[in-house]
């Protein structure tokens, strides 16, 4: 009986001391996050750059943008790369005020004419370039534009400069493979989207309201 209660007693203690471990873990972790909180006051427009080879990067966009729009900040987006194929995003979001520019050729190697590319991509660029320079839009989203300065179909001396010019609280979001690098050392926040799989390897087709 004696060795029972000796051996109860010490798992008492073996599990109040892992409570205390725990909540003191956490105290020091909430101090740390509020001592973050307490020292990140400056607020200033943002360059949110989402690249890498995995999927969901323009997907990550739009939702920025449509979180955006739900606080009542105003949008715009320009679409590199796509087509006229149906987008699901665009549905939605046009319908809450967001403006799209589309370069509306498609991939690349849809079109197989770089003179076509060049000028659709110069066309959308330009598009870019009114929301880069107004001070009533809140938040631009370049979608894919890494791969027309990746094929130099728009100049990266230009977007950078729009970049650094832009309003002040205007936030901005680029998307696509191979960011350039002076892009992401401009940017606030940079994140790279890494594929593990992909139902497209597996020989599963593009499917509405998952890829499009």
């Amino acid at each position: 009986m004696v060795e029972h209660a000796q051996h109860t007693n010490v798992n008492k203690a073996h599990k109040i001391n892992k409570v205390k471990s725990h909540k003191d873990r956490m105290q020091k972790l909430k101090e740390k996050v509020e001592e973050k909180i307490t020292s990140a006051q400056q607020e200033k427009g943002l360059l949110l750059v989402i690249t890498g080879n995995g999927k969901g990067k323009s997907t990550s966009g739009f939702g920025t943008v449509l979180r955006a729009v739900g606080h009542g900040l105003t949008a715009g987006v320009v679409q590199f790369i796509k087509g006229n194929w149906d987008c699901g995003e665009r549905n939605v979001l046009e319908q809450l005020g967001v403006t799209f520019s589309v370069m509306a050729t498609g991939f690349t190697w849809d079109t197989q004419d770089k003179t076509v590319d060049i000028t659709a991509a110069e066309k959308a660029w330009q598009a870019s370039e009114l929301l880069l320079n107004n001070p009533a839009i809140d938040m631009v989203l370049l979608d894919e534009l890494t791969y027309m300065i990746a094929y130099k179909y728009v100049d990266l001396n230009k977007v950078l400069t729009a970049l650094k010019n832009r309003p002040k609280q205007q936030h901005v979001i680029i998307t696509g493979r191979g960011c350039h690098r002076e892009i992401i050392e401009l940017a606030d926040t940079a994140s790279e989207v890494q594929s593990i799989k992909h139902a497209f390897d597996s020989g599963i087709k593009a499917q509405q309201g998952i890829d499009y």
